[in-house]
This record gives structure tokens, C-alpha cells and sequence, in this order.
């Protein structure tokens, strides 16, 4: 099944994903775990700006997913005591603090199948199914999709890792030209004129969009890619901002195969790319070049890293919902590196905050 944004409805070489409506998520969708509201509650607080806009007032909390390392590893029973969160610089008060190795997770495997994969594809795909068959548990999430010259769901939302498995190994690569469009939406058909397009940021936000935007607990995107981007209606800046939306964390496993390196040839030219993408949501980089051993162990680290987060909230003291973009800063002790995201969006009802 082939993915479209629900955002622009503009012709892209994506297809429509068919089946049931739990399959993609409109942005307005409500979090399931919010709290309904009251139906004789008293309308939410309201502060009236200096141009006479009406902002709304917003207590949620917001939540951080970080794991914490030092010289030696990951640093393990850290309490709310031992760190310090700061909001656009201002010091902000944590109320909770607990390690969440235990909490259900969701999983998105972002598999690039565009020409510069040929030779390693088979060395992702012993490697993904490895890593779903160990981290996932009955209570966790995954789901596969591919991307190319389209974007293409390989398989929706499962705990079974036989059937991600069988979905990974069912995936090939793809350097045709899709040209039949999207009858229907935005008038289509409409031709690709790059038949070695990557839609990698189209991959991105309509696996955060569409696909994690709803999901509870913690999200998690992994990018087997050479990290570079071609013919994506989505941006960086976009498909960044959708994941961070949805509370996402973003890791990048960097493979291709040499000296082929990144596309057309030239080596990782999406690296700084990559690396914004992952940065900015808590996540990072971890490039493997083609060996299947550095791939294992990339993820490896990833596991290490889920069973070691840590989960702190705060209500912000700025509590005008006015959807702009807070800095995040997280800060637990001298020698110690943090790994969380960098931001967030303060939204009304903010979805990515309770999740």
C-alpha cells in the first residue's frame, strides 16, 4: 500500500493508502490518552495579545524521553533530584522523573530502497528483522515502509516480528519512474522526471504524520538510508517538525554501498541532513558505511538506548499555547551527556505533549 500526505493533496508519485481509516490520522486527531472534556466545564483560560489575538491557556505537561551517558556508558538510576530542564533558557520545574524501559514502544522502520541500496538491501534486511525480533515485545508496535521513487507501506501496525520479517525481506529495490500519478488527487496524473528520486522526507513526515501522531507511549523512527533526498515535497524543516509533533525520536542508520557511497555516486551528502533530523528529535547518527557487523551493532546501541530512557515532565511556566516553538534543554550533572529532543510546540490540547 502507497502512502499520501493528507496535507496537500498535490500530485505526488506517492499512491493512496487504502484499507481502514486507523491506517492514517489526520493531524486534528485528538491524543487517546487525553482526558475528554468536562461537558459543563468553564471555557479554558484566555490572554489577549498586544495585536488583540486571543491565545489560549494550556496546562499540560509536556513530556522528554533522554538516556544519559558518561565516560563509561549509560548512567542508570538517575532521579528527578540529578537534572535540571530549561525552557527557551528559563529553568523549569520537573514533576516527574522514572525510568521507562518497560513502556510500550512503537517502532517505524524507514527502509530506502532507491538505487544507491542495491548492494547492501540484503544487509538490512537480516540485520531489521534481528532487531525487531529482540526489541519488541508483546506489548510493542511496529510497522515498515519503504521508500523510493514512493512511499509505500510494507506493513501496518503489528507485534508479530515473523510478519515484519517477511515484510522486510519482500522489499526490493525500485529506480523506475512512476508516471501513472494519483488519480483524483490534485488532478493528477503527474510524471516523475527523476527516476532515481528518494522521497525520504516524504517518508519521514508521513510516517510521523500519519502514522505516530495518535500513538501513546514511545515513538520511534530508525532511517536505514544514505541519507540522500530527491524529489520530496516535504523539507527537512517539515518532516522534522512533524516528528517532533509527535514526540518522535529519529535515529539514522547511515549505510551504502562504497564506493557508491550517497547518490549519483558521491559520498554521504545528506550526512548534515541527517543529522539536524535526528538531533533535533533526541535521536542521532550512526553510520555503518557497508559493513554488515558496524550495521548489527548500530542496532545494538539503538536497544541499549531504549532500555536505558528516561521519561521527565513539567508543566511550562509559560502556559500560552500559541503553537510557537520552545527550546528544550535537558541537564544532568557535569560529565554527563544528555541525548533528548531539542524542542517543542506548544499547541493547544498539545498531542505531543502527553504522549
Amino acid at each position: 500500500m502507497r502512502l499520501v500526505s493528507v496535507r496537500t493533496l498535490l500530485p505526488l508519485s506517492l499512491a493512496v493508502l487504502l484499507g481502514s481509516s486507523a491506517s492514517i490520522r489526520a493531524q486534528e486527531a485528538p491524543s487517546p490518552d487525553a482526558p475528554p472534556p468536562p461537558s459543563k466545564a468553564a471555557p479554558p483560560p484566555e490572554h489577549v495579545g498586544s495585536s488583540g489575538e486571543t491565545l489560549k491557556l494550556n496546562v499540560n505537561l509536556v513530556d522528554a524521553y533522554f538516556s544519559v551517558r558518561d565516560k563509561n556508558g549509560y548512567v542508570a538510576g538517575i532521579s528527578k533530584d540529578d537534572c535540571q530542564v530549561y525552557e527557551d533558557n528559563k529553568l523549569q520545574t520537573i514533576k516527574n522523573l522514572t525510568q521507562e524501559k518497560n513502556l510500550p514502544l512503537t517502532i517505524g522502520i524507514l527502509l530506502d530502497t532507491s538505487g544507491s541500496q542495491e548492494h547492501v538491501l540484503s544487509l538490512e534486511q537480516e540485520s531489521g528483522g534481528r532487531f525487531l525480533k529482540e526489541v519488541l515485545t508483546p506489548k510493542d508496535e511496529a510497522f515498515l515502509i519503504s521508500f523510493d521513487v514512493n512511499v509505500d507501506l510494507l506493513a501496518d501496525f503489528t507485534n508479530s516480528p515473523r510478519e515484519l520479517a517477511r515484510a522486510i525481506n519482500q522489499a526490493s529495490i525500485n529506480t523506475a519512474s512512476s508516471s501513472a500519478g494519483i488519480p483524483g488527487i490534485g488532478g493528477g496524473p503527474m510524471p516523475t522526471s527523476n527516476p532515481r528520486g528518494t522521497l525520504l522526507y516524504d517518508a519521514v513526515y508521513l510516517a510521523a504524520h500519519d502514522k505516530l501522531n495518535s500513538q501513546t507511549g514511545r515513538k520511534i523512527l530508525v532511517l536505514l538510508t544514505d541519507g540522500g533526498d530527491q524529489g520530496s515535497q516535504e523539507t527537512l524543516k517539515s518532516a522534522s517538525e512533524a516528528a517532533q509533533k509527535a514526540n518522535t525520536i529519529i535515529y539514522v542508520i547511515l549505510i551504502a554501498d562504497h564506493p557508491f557511497g550517497g547518490p549519483y555516486g558521491g559520498p554521504f551528502n545528506g550526512k548534515a541532513q541527517m543529522e539536524q533530523l535526528s538531533r533535533e528529535t533526541g535521536g542521532r547518527v550512526i553510520d555503518v558505511g557497508n559493513n554488515g557487523r558496524k550495521l548489527e551493532d548500530a542496532f545494538d546501541q539503538i536497544q541499549d538506548e531504549l532500555r536505558t530512557q528516561y521519561l521527565l515532565s513539567f508543566t511550562p511556566q509559560n502556559k500560552i499555547a500559541d503553537g510557537k516553538y520552545r527550546r528544550l534543554e535537558v541537564d544532568c550533572g557535569k560529565g554527563n551527556t544528555v541525548q533528548a529532543r531539542k524542542g517543542y510546540y506548544a499547541i493547544a490540547g498539545d498531542e505531543n505533549n502527553d504522549q
